[in-house]
C-alpha cells in the first residue's frame, strides 16, 4: 500500500509509544525545502531556536532517528545538520549519528524506513539523487527493522555529541 497525503501525516498523528527513522543517503531531495536550501548554499543561516508542529510534537512524543553518513558532509547534510537537527535535538528528538567513515557500516543495503510502535513500518523509496518516489507500507514482520533499529542506536552517538567532536 502506497502512503501519501492524509494517510501519511496520520501516522505521525496515531502513534502510541514511538516514531523512529532510519536515515541513509546524503541527500535528500525535498520541493519544501528547495528555497531554504537554495539559501543555505548562498550563505544564508538559520537562527534559531524555532517552533513549529514537530519540535512541538518531539517535546511531547518519543521520536528519533539515526542517519548514517560519511564524511566529508554533502551540503545537504551541512543543511539539515544546522536547519533541523540542532532545533530538533534540544527540542526532545532522540537524533543520533552512525559517522561510516572510518569503518564498515553495520547495515549495509538497508533502505530508509519510518517504524511507528515497533509494530508498523513506512519504506521510503528514493531516487539515487534523493528524490522521494513513494512510500510503502511494509506488510511482513516488522521484526527485522526493530533489529536495525537496535543495531544503529547502539552502534551511533547521539547529534549533540557527534558535532561537538
Amino acid at each position: 500500500m502506497l502512503l501519501d497525503g492524509e494517510a501519511w501525516a496520520s501516522r505521525f498523528e496515531t502513534f502510541r509509544a514511538e516514531a523512529w527513522r532510519l536515515e541513509t543517503l546524503p541527500q535528500y531531495l525535498v520541493p519544501q525545502e528547495a528555497e531554504e536550501f537554495a539559501a543555505f548554499r548562498a550563505g544564508a543561516r538559520f537562527p534559531g531556536p524555532y517552533e513549529d508542529s514537530w519540535t512541538a510534537m518531539v517535546r511531547s512524543r518519543n521520536v528519533g532517528r539515526v542517519h548514517v553518513l560519511t564524511r566529508p558532509l554533502s551540503d545537504y547534510l551541512r543543511f539539515e545538520f544546522e536547519r533541523y537537527y540542532r532545533h530538533q535535538a534540544p527540542a526532545g528528538e532522540d537524533i543520533r549519528i552512525l559517522d561510516v567513515t572510518d569503518g564498515p557500516n553495520p547495515l549495509p543495503d538497508v533502505q530508509d524506513f519510518w517504524m511507528f510502535d515497533r509494530s508498523t513500518v513506512v519504506l521510503m523509496h528514493y531516487e539515487a539523487d534523493g528524490r522521494q518516489i513513494s512510500r510503502e507500507l511494509y506488510e511482513g514482520d516488522p521484526a527485522p527493522f526493530v533489529a536495525y533499529q537496535r543495531i544503529a542506536v547502539a552502534a551511533s552517538v547521539p547529534f549533540m555529541e557527534y558535532v561537538r567532536q
